[in-house]
């Protein structure tokens, strides 16, 4: 069922499944056959695709026969960038989106010392020569840049 459930396309970054975008943090059958609890961490507290992440995660488990389906939202622990999978990492750069560093956004992966590099890497060319013209873009998770090299504007993915 969790499968099932981390199948779902966040709804604002469609390339992505929520398990690879980390915010699916349990999915717990009450009993055999009976009732089943979808734990979901938005990634950040005002996040306006919880509802659509909701309707879409019970509406697959539905698809699989599971009878009722509950999700609740959990914010703690909070989400993190470093909740991203590689695989999702991966994806958000094939498209276009650059991903958030690793270990950056203070998760239990980033314990330890403070990383000191702060560029960003272009998705399109894959230089750091990039600047910010809004810390906002399509989304709130997301800013607008632009790489000085290749000229091209692109998102990229906030570090949380």
């Amino acid at each position: 069922m969790e499968a099932w459930a981390g199948s779902v396309p966040d709804p604002e970054l469609p390339v992505i499944t929520l398990a690879e975008l980390g915010v699916l943090r349990g999915v717990h059958e009450t009993a055999p056959h009976g009732p089943v609890e979808v734990e979901l961490t938005p990634t950040y507290t005002g996040c306006p695709a919880v509802e659509a992440m909701t309707t879409d995660i019970e509406q697959v488990l539905r698809e699989h026969g599971v009878p009722e389906v509950t999700v609740r939202v959990v914010l703690a622990p909070p989400w993190s960038t470093d909740d991203i999978s590689d695989e999702g990492r991966r994806k958000l750069a094939a498209h276009g989106i650059a991903p958030p560093r690793a270990g950056v956004a203070g998760g239990s992966a980033s314990r330890g010392p403070i990383p000191l590099t702060l560029a960003i890497r272009c998705p399109n060319c894959g230089s750091t020569e990039t600047t910010l013209i809004s810390r906002f873009s399509s989304t709130a998770c997301k800013a607008l840049r632009r790489c000085e090299s290749c000229r091209e504007p692109f998102d990229h993915f906030k570090e949380v």
